[in-house]
């Protein structure tokens, strides 16, 4: 299995803006949406990569509304790190 910062965690900023308005025009119900939203991002992305990106996704909704995020530890990470290197994005 590829390495996670080889492909799966490398998303830029557009990649990331792609991704949000892929998910938002294409139909969830569609059997070819991974491929679609994948098409849609570009790049190197595969089916496989945008739905690894959706699931990270769901979990940090579950987290941030269930209030389990500690938002005072998140703080301090991003004022140790670069926003960008804890999401996951460059």
């Amino acid at each position: 299995m590829e390495d996670c910062r080889n492909r799966v965690c490398k998303w830029s900023w557009e990649e990331n803006k792609l991704f949000e308005v892929a998910l938002a025009v294409v139909d969830d119900k569609d059997p070819q949406r991974w491929e679609l939203v994948a098409a849609m991002v570009g790049g190197e992305k595969t089916a496989a990569d945008v739905l690894k990106h959706y699931e990270i996704l769901l979990q940090d909704l579950h987290l941030i509304e269930s209030g389990l995020l500690d938002h005072k530890l998140l703080q301090h990470l991003i004022s140790v790190r670069p926003f960008h290197s804890i999401i996951g994005t460059r």
